[in-house]
């Protein structure tokens, strides 16, 4: 019998020779191994086991009640959804907030990358890094109180209107619903433009200097430079981060919602998150939440999916996922 018949159809080793193989990988790469696995186990723990929880969307759940015990109701929840009035006005506030965020938030980062790149005083470079990555590491609890102290009557930011003579009278910024999208988006590019560097700066150190030379040898400036340059070889970093952010567009920040919103701009500040976190946490209605994060998890997936078909026609059918 030839090795080929004796090892399967198309080649492929038994099971048990793979079996003793794979033993044999994992002692050789026990090191690397010790390392993976925890992250494998608390995937599993975390991110796998719950998703058996997703039934309840289609039972009506409460806490007397088991998974196997709760009464099936089928569509039922996703029906009251689209009839909840309240749901629609938190998805038009996500998206207004999430897609201000996409158009003003994504391209500033890569703009500080660019000029952080283009400094050539290490000093200052590591100083201008350094405050800008700080706001990332402070809660929005944290900062939250700072933006609401500063946007109150009596808060610094109605004292430099009022220096100014811009305004007559001072009033308290957070309570004006109107605003509250752009406190949200702004707040939002403060705490993450810096940290957003980050990637875009690792990918800008890898580009060969030899392409600067010879473009200043051919008289191109540094605008000329960032253009044809750092721009094309930074795109796949940038298609990558695209995706990534049309992916979440209903996943707003849950954080920053619960400490910015108040009764007063709740019309405005009331996102998808916040909504299941009060109809599920607050008021015990976990079937519907859960119907709710179903639902946005599947049109998540979709946009990723579309935005990567999309991003990989623009990169010559090179696909960043």
């Amino acid at each position: 019998m030839s090795r080929a018949a004796a090892a399967g159809p198309a080649g492929k080793k038994p099971l048990g020779q793979r079996a003793k193989q794979f033993v044999v990988d994992f002692g050789r790469q026990w090191e690397l191994q010790s390392m993976i696995w925890p992250g494998v186990v608390f995937m599993i723990i975390f991110n796998f086991l719950p998703i058996y929880g997703l039934v309840i969307a289609f039972k009506q759940y409460t806490v007397m009640d088991t998974f196997e015990t709760a009464p099936w109701v089928g569509l039922e929840n996703f029906r009251i959804i689209l009839e909840d009035k309240f749901f629609w006005e938190s998805v038009v506030n996500t998206l207004a907030i999430s897609l201000l965020k996409l158009a003003v938030g994504f391209v500033i980062p890569i703009i500080l990358a660019i000029m952080i790149f283009e400094v050539h005083y290490q000093r200052f470079k590591r100083i201008v890094q350094t405050v800008s990555y700080l706001p990332h590491f402070l809660s929005w609890i944290v900062l939250g109180g700072m933006l609401i102290n500063w946007l109150s009557t009596t808060g610094l930011f109605n004292e430099i209107l009022l220096s100014l003579g811009i305004i007559s009278q001072p009033k308290n910024i957070m309570l004006d619903a109107d605003k509250y999208w752009w406190i949200a988006v702004l707040s939002d590019i403060w705490k993450e433009a810096g940290w957003g560097t980050i990637l875009y700066l690792a990918a800008m150190t890898t580009i060969d200097p030899t392409y600067y030379e010879a473009a200043r040898i051919d008289g191109a400036n540094r605008l000329k430079q960032i253009w044809h340059i750092t721009l094309p070889n930074i795109r796949l970093i940038i298609s990558l981060n695209l995706i990534l952010t049309i992916s979440g567009l209903l996943g707003s920040n849950l954080d920053q919602a619960l400490v910015l919103m108040n009764a007063q701009n709740r019309a405005r500040a009331e996102v998808i998150n916040s909504y299941v976190f009060r109809m599920g946490i607050a008021q015990g209605d976990f079937s519907y939440a859960t119907a709710v994060g179903l639902g946005v998890s599947v049109i998540s997936l979709m946009l990723l999916v579309m935005a990567n078909k999309v991003t990989s026609k623009l990169n010559d059918n090179q696909s960043v996922l």
